[in-house]
């Protein structure tokens, strides 16, 4: 499963509302401190890099970040 599969699906069993931004350009994903792809982020913080994570990992992930809102 890709990693954007992946937050599609975390963000669909969370049951939250989300944005989902693919990012392609080199300098933006370098400057977010991701240096082996795939990566992803959740409002701003790196959650996984270098890996397709896990689907229950995102999912935790996300909920984290809405408890912080």
């Amino acid at each position: 499963m890709k990693a954007e599969e992946a937050v599609k699906a975390a963000v669909q069993q969370a049951g939250v509302e989300a944005e989902i931004e693919h990012v392609k350009d080199i300098a933006q994903i370098a400057k977010a401190g991701i240096l082996m792809t795939p990566g992803v982020a959740i409002d701003g913080k790196v959650v996984a890099k270098g890996k397709v994570p896990e689907v229950a990992e995102l999912v935790s992930a996300i909920m984290t970040a809405q408890e912080g809102e």
